[in-house]
């Protein structure tokens, strides 16, 4: 897959299979739209083009509303995205310039005269333009104009639920990963360099590997205890995957003034400062509470792995 980073990058293709959208979490329903996007781009001897935005536009439009977290960084989403079989990712920043055009401008100047789109798959709800007044009809009425054919996705449900990336980041932020990675169709994960603590987890006979989330707009999960899994580099570019649980909080027990993410890795003993690690969440264990000191914890995260163990144990 080949990533351009704005619109002036993208040479104009000659028949591209397109469609637009943020695509966060790149969940169930969107699996739905790249793959007719690929099966369409391979029926008509055509490529196959993701035309997305970063940052989210609603970041842009409503400046004064930035509590909204990516379920995806960036680099997720074109990793999904590339391993879903799509020929060209276009990142296009999203800025106030860019929120101002009219549907008409949007279709010709970008979709038809930069991309070449020949045809065009979207979503039941997609809007584009100005104040999202672009839909269906602007795109039927200058399909003719342009020569482009449209095809619609419907809504797609899980356990007659609506998929949505709202709902997704609202399961995460409760702590259901569980049922998150039910509409994302994968498990949630972070990743970032381990950087260091105070080590009082050590103290206790659990040591914890503190991981730092350099993308301030990704989107961490509610606080608590879960069980998951971590991904470690080896020095030979490979990875090992470990099984651990996962502390999101503030530490109330030892009075934490900020929020941390923390995990301690099972049958490991490396010192991995500085290493990029992933951490995959698979189940919710407890929600963070604070224990009378040092000693309650340690016995309560005794559970938690005995916990944590069970449930792995119930996956083999």
């Amino acid at each position: 897959m080949k990533i351009y980073h704005s619109l002036s990058e993208f040479k104009k293709l000659d028949c591209a299979v397109t469609t637009i959208g943020t695509f966060d979490g790149v969940h169930f329903g969107h699996h739905n739209i790249i793959k007719r996007l690929c099966e369409l781009a391979k029926n008509t001897q055509g490529e196959s083009v993701i035309l997305t935005f970063f940052p989210h536009p609603r970041l842009i439009i409503e400046p004064e509303n930035q509590d909204l977290k990516m379920i995806n960084t960036i680099v997720e989403k074109a990793k999904i995205l590339e391993e879903l079989g799509v020929d060209h990712l276009i990142i296009t920043p999203f800025t106030r310039d860019f929120s101002n055009l009219s549907a008409a401008e949007y279709i010709k100047d970008i979709l038809v005269d930069t991309i070449g789109t020949r045809h065009i798959i979207v979503g039941y709800d997609h809007r584009f333009g100005k104040n999202r007044e672009g839909g269906m009809p602007e795109l039927e009425q200058y399909s003719g104009i342009y020569g482009y054919d449209i095809e619609v996705i419907p809504e797609q449900d899980i356990n007659d639920v609506a998929v949505s990336s709202t709902k997704i980041r609202s399961a995460l932020m409760a702590g259901d990963v569980a049922l998150a990675a039910e509409y994302l169709g994968y498990h949630f994960s972070i990743s970032g360099p381990v950087i260091k603590g105070d080590k009082i987890g050590r103290t206790i006979g659990y040591p914890t590997a503190n991981i730092f989330v350099q993308e301030t707009y990704k989107l961490i999960p509610g606080d608590g205890i879960y069980a998951v899994t971590v991904e470690i580099p080896t020095s030979d570019n490979q990875h090992l995957v470990y099984k651990g649980m996962a502390y999101i909080g503030q530490r109330p027990t030892i009075n934490g003034m900020t929020r941390n993410i923390e995990v301690n890795i099972f049958d490991f003993d490396q010192e991995i400062y500085g290493q990029h690690i992933t951490m995959t969440f698979l189940k919710f264990l407890r929600h963070d509470v604070k224990f009378t000191g040092l000693e309650a914890l340690k016995e309560q995260l005794k559970l938690d792995k005995e916990n944590t163990l069970a449930f792995f144990n119930s996956r083999s």
